[in-house]
C-alpha cells in the first residue's frame, strides 16, 4: 500500500457538492466516503495521484463484482471531474480507471410542457425588471438554451461574452475552450441582465461576498422556481435543464457530433447515453432517409 492521505478538505467539498446539487441522500454520500477511502487505502493521496496510481486500482479491485467495480470508478470519476472543475488538479487521470461499467441511467429529465411552465413564471417574473428576476431568467436560458455546466454558468466571465458575436467562450472541464451559440431568446435575456446587473468584478454572475455566485445558490433557485411553478422541485437543477438541452436537440434532429461538441463532452461515448431517448424517432428517420426506404423486400 502506498502511504499518505487525500486533502480531506477536497473530499468534504465534494460531498457537500452532491449533496446540495444533485440531493445525494446521506446513505449516498456514506458509500461514496467509504469507496473514496478504500481507493485511497490502496494509491494513497488522491488529490495527487497520477495514471499510473489510479492504474494500479484495476488489479486491486479485480475480485470485484462489476457492479461494485462501476460504483468505485465512478465515484472516483466524479471525485477527479469535480477536482478540475474547482481547481484543485489541472488534469482530469480518471480515463486510468477500469473501465468496465454498466450502461449509465439517464438523468432525470423534463418535458416541454415542464420547460414551458418554468419558464412561464420565469418570464412573468422578469417583466417587473427586478434584477434577481432577470437574472434567473437569464439562468434559465442559458442553461437550457446553450447546455451549459452548473459551473460554467456560474464562472462565466464578462470578458467571455462578446459584443457583436452569438457565441460564448466556455472554459469546461480540464481547462478546454469551445465556443456555444446563444439563441435569439438567451441574447435577450443575457442582454436584460447585463444591463440591470451591479457595476464591479469581472463574472456575469457575480456574488455580493465578491467573485461569482456559487452553484449552491444557482441550484436553489432553480429548486425556488419549480415549487412556485407547481413542478417537483426534485426533478429541477442545472444538470436537468442541460440534459433536457440535450435530449431536445436530439430529438429535433442534431447530429450526436454536434451535440458533443456544444455538451464539450471528450469522449463521444458520454454523448451517447441520450441516443435510446428517443429511439422511435430514431428508426423512423432510418426508414425514411435510407437509400432502399420505400422499396419492398424480394424473397
Amino acid at each position: 500500500m502506498t502511504g499518505g492521505t487525500s486533502n480531506p478538505a477536497a473530499i468534504a467539498a465534494f460531498l457537500a457538492m452532491l449533496a446540495a446539487e444533485r440531493g445525494a441522500a446521506a446513505n449516498t454520500l456514506a458509500a461514496y466516503a467509504r469507496d473514496l477511502a478504500s481507493a485511497e487505502k490502496v494509491i494513497g493521496s488522491l488529490v495527487d495521484a497520477d495514471r499510473t496510481a489510479l492504474a494500479r486500482l484495476g488489479e486491486a479491485w479485480s475480485a470485484l463484482a462489476p457492479s461494485s467495480l462501476a460504483r468505485k470508478a465512478s465515484v472516483l470519476r466524479q471525485f477527479y471531474g469535480f477536482l478540475a472543475d474547482e481547481g484543485w488538479r489541472k488534469d482530469d487521470p480518471a480515463d486510468a480507471l477500469p473501465r468496465l461499467r454498466p450502461q449509465r441511467p439517464l438523468p432525470r429529465l423534463l418535458s416541454h410542457g415542464e420547460i414551458g411552465v418554468l419558464f412561464a413564471l420565469a418570464e412573468s417574473d422578469a417583466v417587473t425588471g427586478e434584477p434577481a428576476a432577470l437574472r434567473l431568467l437569464a439562468f434559465i436560458e442559458l442553461l437550457y438554451g446553450s447546455g451549459l455546466r452548473a459551473t460554467e454558468l456560474v464562472s462565466l466571465a464578462l470578458a467571455a461574452v462578446p459584443r457583436d458575436a452569438p457565441f460564448l467562450t466556455i472554459t469546461g472541464k480540464g481547462g478546454q475552450q469551445r465556443l456555444v451559440p446563444v439563441g435569439e431568446r438567451a441574447s435577450i435575456a443575457l442582454r436584460a441582465w447585463l444591463k440591470a446587473r451591479p457595476d464591479g468584478g469581472r463574472h456575469v454572475f457575480p456574488s455580493p461576498r465578491g467573485g461569482h455566485l456559487s452553484r449552491v445558490r444557482l441550484f436553489q433557485l432553480l429548486r425556488d422556481l419549480a415549487l412556485r411553478a407547481g413542478l417537483n422541485p426534485e426533478k429541477v437543477s442545472p444538470h436537468v435543464l442541460r440534459h433536457a438541452f440535450a435530449t431536445h436537440l436530439l430529438e429535433g434532429g442534431a447530429d450526436l457530433r454536434v451535440l458533443q461538441t456544444l455538451l464539450g463532452h471528450a469522449d463521444i461515448a458520454t454523448t451517447q447515453i441520450y441516443t435510446h431517448v428517443d429511439g422511435a424517432r430514431l428508426v423512423a428517420l432510418v426508414n425514411r432517409r435510407h437509400p432502399l426506404a420505400g422499396h419492398n423486400a424480394t424473397h
